[in-house]
């Protein structure tokens, strides 16, 4: 041992602890000024319509009440809710008290494990810019979660038992209670986020990696951990196809395809860890060929770099290629073998490899240990530099997340040929009523990706807004010609409709409101449109049963009553027409039209013999 390793042996724990979760607060610091970015819309402000307890019985037990079927962290968002409200604050703190407690957790694994390195190793991971992504984005707490629950459970496991002892010694560590404690934590992992599904195979290789064997006495007591995460897995990959909507072409990769992602985002997380600059919000989608030898040159290199790290462990150990296999493993479900909805945008993402980059840290802070055992000033100097400069970047990243519009520019800047940062940055510039800047990322978004449907539709949408039917009606024929959820389809149809209108090229509007109408799950406004057209066509009989369907849907819409009530006048049936008009008036007290229509309808009425 070193004299620099004694003395910080001599530093208590709890004071190394507290080192960890120092750093950690010291980088996160401006998070606690940050608001909400992204899908936070969705799972924080979210729980706004779960907030009653039945809420909390949805979370449980109704798939789809939450986006994915998570329920352990939407119950904590439940709770900070009924705590602190929709304040960004509290989110954001307990973020980074979790990454703090990861961080913790993370050095007392490799403690047990006996890496050498094990704090500078911690360290490294609590500094590290890659996971920015996951600490300040409020609604990654499912990130957080998992890993501190995967972890727990894996140290629980090695108290039962130890993955450097003996076959013959096993029994003798054998502790049921810590048995039942890392399988209810994997489970708690599970219900966290479903990719620490690889926790039972993490242990087997924790195993080899210690005895260089596994046998079927190392597997059985792993076998309830596979019953549980199997099914758990199968479901969230149901959901997201399913609820989450990760189906389409978008989706449909070939096999070949599929490998060509797995090998090229393994050595892009690789990079990221060695070089963590420029980093993304959104980076680029990869095209992917087949046909491309270059692009085979990523899978091929893993697969080299496995099988020299074999032939090598007789004189390297079994370290390195016991830390890539958990490496590549525990990426797995982000490799693009299974269907993930933000594959849509991108096959990659810091945060998919906040759980699989403890493992390559590991291994760089082992060998950067054993390397320096002799040149203490080197070896301390490095690290210090190594943590500064990380920890700055790190730092540096957290005011990227200060809210939306700056995490939007900031990806655009980064990463200007990412399409979908492109059309987030439209979407901002179209909530700012800037339409025109809007139009023009719009269209740089679909020069990157000509077929992403909701780009055409919102080019159409600000087209209308500045005046220019004929282009708009293009833009939304070309969204229609493309990859839509049907609600989305009937709003572009809904948008059509209303251009054929103002063109007065009524037929055209009436079949664009139909195909809505039986699209839409909620389909009151494009019934009223369709209403509204066919009495311009002269259909009275379609006019009012169309109409009627709308009121139906929305009982208390003054417009669709008044509507009704005027074609059932005109249609002779004043009685109907007086019962719609009183109720329009009713909820629109102001509505002008409704009032004199009524009058009229009351005075034939009156009139009536």
């Amino acid at each position: 041992m070193t004299r620099s390793a004694e003395t910080f042996d001599a530093v208590p724990p709890w004071l190394r602890g507290a080192a960890l979760a120092a750093l950690v607060i010291a980088i996160y610091w401006p998070t606690f000024a940050n608001g909400y970015v992204s899908d936070d819309e969705i799972y924080i402000r979210g729980i706004h319509d779960l907030r009653s307890f039945a809420g909390l019985r949805d979370i449980w037990f109704r798939i789809g009440a939450i986006p994915q079927y998570y329920p352990l962290v939407h119950t904590s968002f439940w709770l900070e809710y009924r705590i602190w409200g929709l304040d960004p604050l509290g989110f954001h703190a307990m973020n980074v008290a979790l990454h703090a407690a990861v961080s913790i957790l993370v050095w007392r694994l490799l403690l047990r494990l006996r890496v050498p390195g094990a704090w500078f190793a911690a360290a490294l991971f609590a500094v590290h810019p890659v996971h920015v992504e996951t600490v300040a984005w409020a609604s990654e707490r499912k990130n957080l979660y998992s890993a501190a629950f995967a972890l727990g459970s894996i140290l629980a496991y090695l108290r039962f038992a130890p993955a450097d002892a003996a076959p013959e010694d096993a029994r003798a560590f054998q502790a049921t209670r810590f048995y039942v404690i890392s399988l209810v934590l994997y489970v708690a992992a599970l219900l966290s986020k479903t990719v620490v599904v690889s926790t039972p195979a993490v242990l087997l290789v924790l195993r080899w990696w210690k005895t260089g064997r596994i046998g079927a006495r190392d597997v059985r007591p792993l076998l309830p951990f596979f019953a549980i995460g199997v099914p758990l897995s199968l479901l969230t990959v149901r959901i997201e196809r399913v609820h989450v909507g990760a189906s389409g072409a978008a989706w449909e990769l070939a096999p070949p395809e599929r490998v060509l992602v797995a090998g090229r985002a393994v050595w892009f997380y690789l990079g990221k860890l060695f070089w963590p600059h420029p980093l993304g919000f959104v980076y680029p989608r990869w095209t992917l060929d087949p046909h491309a030898a270059w692009q085979w040159a990523f899978p091929a290199a893993l697969a080299l770099l496995v099988l020299a790290l074999f032939a090598l462990r007789s004189r390297i150990g079994r370290g390195p290629l016991a830390a890539l296999l958990l490496f590549v493993g525990i990426l797995v479900p982000a490799l693009g073998f299974f269907d993930v909805y933000p594959f849509l945008f991108s096959y990659v993402a810091d945060h998919y490899q906040y759980h699989a980059s403890i493992a390559a840290i590991a291994l760089f802070a082992a060998a950067a240990c054993l390397a320096t055992a002799t040149a203490r000033a080197a070896g301390i100097g490095g690290a210090l530099a190594a943590l500064a400069i990380l920890g700055l970047l790190a730092h540096r990243e957290t005011y990227s997340y200060r809210d939306d519009q700056t995490l939007i520019r900031r990806s655009v800047e980064l990463q200007p040929e990412s399409w979908a940062a492109r059309y987030r940055l439209g979407a901002a510039l179209q909530s700012e009523h800037r339409l025109a800047e809007a139009i023009v990322e719009f269209e740089e978004a679909l020069r990157l990706y000509p077929d992403y449907a909701p780009a055409h539709a919102n080019v159409g949408i600000n087209l209308v807004t500045l005046g220019r039917p004929d282009d708009a009606a293009a833009a939304f024929e070309r969204a229609l010609a493309g990859d839509l959820e049907d609600d989305d389809r009937a709003t572009v149809q809904l948008h059509l409709g209303n251009v054929r209108v103002t063109q007065q090229r009524f037929e055209d509007a009436a079949r664009a409101f139909r195909a809505g109408v039986a699209l839409s799950a909620d389909p009151a406004e494009l019934e009223y449109n369709l209403g509204v057209v066919l009495r311009q066509l002269g259909d009275m009989a379609g006019s009012s049963g169309t109409l009627r369907s709308s009121v139906a849907h929305e009982p208390d819409v003054a417009k669709s009553r008044y509507a009704l009530g005027s074609v059932l006048l005109e249609s002779g049936d004043a009685v109907g027409a007086e019962e719609q008009l009183r109720r329009a008036v009713a909820l629109d007290p102001g509505h002008a039209q409704a009032r004199e229509l009524l009058g009229v309808a009351q005075s034939r009425l009156r009139d009536a013999p």
